[in-house]
């Protein structure tokens, strides 16, 4: 072997570990010490020899790293992150998400069809989206298309043009750009692809027939129940979006799966566990279909939220301890009969304003203020009120409050009283210590991002779970946060996967998923040379500065892990390394490409 490499003029990257995540020709994962060879010219894994072989082994000018004794696995690919550019610039770019996704070890992204403006349900719409990601990219980027209302005749346009499948929402997608889709739209849209290579998604909640809600629009924008409790408890807001809400959709649409038998059907973001004997039920019958959670669904709980955390709002919603003990046995189980295949981020997030952040959660950088924008998640039509004074004496309302009907909806007209602020800080269920979340007492901070500062009072419904937007920001921190719990869990002798378990399903799975595993997700001869390298023993906090999206707002702020993505290689090139010049972003400028080509299975 050494001599056949040194005669091999080329230069050569080479990488080496004691700890090597690999794939086999049987694409089953293998755990083993490794010498990995790329060329930088192509970007290729050239060879993989499942030892660790010394520098001498190959030719003077061969950039070699021995990585050892941390793990070299491939590069995650996220099959589920909204980066919002065009139209959205504000919640997210192309640039700062691909810079937190490479932070991470995510070496490709799937972007979300939603929320950009113009979004990705038309080929025009996909073309401007790709000339905004020109020369922004840190990290390979692949694109979603969307399925709405009246678009069927743009499906296979766009399947030519390379995204990587489509999704659609059976219940309001909380933008009015991109409505939810009928039963009627489902089946035109999976006889039109259903011999096209590719995956139909759902954002699956939708209204069971018989439900008491605040008005009649099953399909459009009313709040989906009406809200019984204060606004600021996140009791009342779980309550809002109930398991019914997924298992009555993801019925419906296992129910018009024989209208396309062979098209690949996927349920994004699934929370409820309610779901699952329905998803495995349909794939012992036959039908195509799988569905993804995310690292929210299996980090936080339900039962740690606290009141005005609007930190924590996403949809579906983060569910119970119970319910995440549930997702955790189902994942363990996704190598066999489980139905969920894949962890991603759904990485959703907006400007620091429409979360609507109590007081003591508004810590956020300068550079990240941004105007306030329209939108009507959760079914309200949320237009933010001119700057008021805020009085810390008042405090919230508990009452419902009064609903409005509009053109498009409703329109909620909240109470005037202020919340107050939240005396206790969250607890951290990563953390055998107590972590101190965001806050304005930048002194908790060892190293607060530069020139922070408390957001300007604007409101009055500050903490409000109905009226704040709904989504979480965790792009690229994904293994540390399932790093971290599963081995909590399985020091308790509970159910958890390990380390090949998560590149089985943040990488393998997830590149299968796109249609990129001919190239992405494994370390195998002929794939893109991504790597992630990551020790799995240094222990952390994560801080604001430390956030490289565009806001610097989630609910992981303060929390502590065990592990650490250390560098992020992209076809062959290092894109991050922890603790370099320029916050770690090596080169000195984006090498990730739009992935346009077309899919082929």
């Amino acid at each position: 072997m050494a001599t056949t490499l040194q005669q091999n003029e080329q230069p050569l990257v080479v990488l080496a570990s004691t700890n090597t995540i690999i794939t086999l020709p049987d694409d089953t994962l293998l755990l083993t010490p490794a010498t990995v060879t790329v060329s930088p010219v192509t970007g290729k894994i050239l060879s993989v020899v499942r030892e660790v072989l010394p520098g001498s082994s190959f030719p003077p000018n061969t950039t070699y790293n021995d990585l050892s004794p941390k793990f070299l696995l491939p590069g995650l690919v996220d099959a589920h992150v909204h980066l919002n550019e065009p139209g959205r610039t504000e919640w997210e770019g192309f640039n700062t998400g691909t810079k937190a996704a490479a932070s991470g070890g995510v070496t490709t992204v799937i972007d979300m069809p939603l929320n950009a403006i113009p979004p990705t349900t038309t080929l025009a719409g996909f073309q401007e989206k790709l000339r905004a990601s020109q020369g922004q990219c840190w990290v390979d980027v692949g694109f979603y298309g969307g399925v709405i209302p009246g678009n069927a005749g743009e499906l296979l346009p766009l399947v030519e043009a390379g995204v990587r499948g489509f999704k659609g929402f059976l219940i309001d997608s909380g933008v009015d750009e991109f409505p939810a889709v009928s039963s009627k739209d489902i089946a035109l849209a999976m006889t039109t692809l259903k011999d096209s290579p590719t995956t139909l998604m759902f954002h699956a909640e939708m209204l069971p027939p018989i439900t008491e809600s605040v008005g009649d629009y099953v399909q459009i924008s009313d709040p989906p129940l009406a809200p019984k409790g204060d606004l600021f408890s996140y009791s009342t807001f779980l309550e809002s979006r109930p398991p019914a809400f997924e298992t009555y959709a993801i019925e419906e649409i296992v129910s018009l799966a024989e209208l396309a038998p062979k098209l690949h059907l996927h349920i994004v973001h699934l929370s409820a566990v309610e779901a699952i004997p329905i998803l495995r039920n349909a794939r012992k019958e036959g039908v195509n279909i799988t569905a993804e959670t995310c690292f929210h669904y299996l980090g936080l709980a339900a039962d740690d939220i606290e009141d005005g955390d609007t930190r924590h709002k996403c949809c579906p919603p983060i569910r119970s301890q119970t319910n995440q003990d549930r997702l955790w046995e189902e994942i363990v189980e996704a190598q066999g009969e489980g139905c969920i295949k894949t962890i991603v981020s759904d990485h959703s997030p907006c400007t620091p304003e429409l979360k609507l952040l109590p007081p003591h959660l508004q810590t956020v950088d300068d550079d990240s203020l941004r105007p306030n924008m329209h939108h009507s998640d959760s079914g309200v039509d949320m237009t933010l009120p001119s700057d008021q004074t805020h009085d810390k004496s008042c405090s919230h309302a508990s009452s419902r409050p009064e609903l409005k009907p509009t053109d498009s909806g409703v329109v909620m007209t909240l109470a005037s009283e202020t919340p107050s602020p939240i005396e206790e800080q969250p607890t951290n269920p990563l953390s055998t210590t107590t972590a101190t979340t965001c806050c304005a007492d930048t002194t908790h901070h060892p190293n607060p991002a530069p020139q922070q500062r408390l957001l300007p009072i604007t409101n009055t419904n500050q903490g409000d779970f109905f009226a704040a937007w709904g989504g979480i920001s965790s792009v690229g921190l994904g293994l540390p946060i399932l790093h971290t719990i599963a081995t909590d869990r399985a020091a308790h002798g509970l159910p958890a996967p390990d380390l090949v378990d998560m590149v089985r399903m943040c990488s393998q799975a997830t590149a299968q998923q796109v249609g990129l595993y001919h190239r992405k997700g494994a370390i195998k001869v002929g794939h893109d040379a991504d790597f992630c390298v990551f020790d799995s023993e240094e222990s952390w906090v994560l801080r604001s500065g430390e956030m490289r999206w565009k806001n610097k707002v989630s609910p992981w702020e303060g929390r502590q892990f065990v592990g650490r993505v250390r560098e992020s290689w992209v076809r062959g090139e290092k894109v991050f390394q922890l603790g370099a010049v320029g916050g770690g972003f090596v080169g000195g400028k984006p090498r990730g490409e739009a992935i346009v080509e077309r899919r082929t299975a």
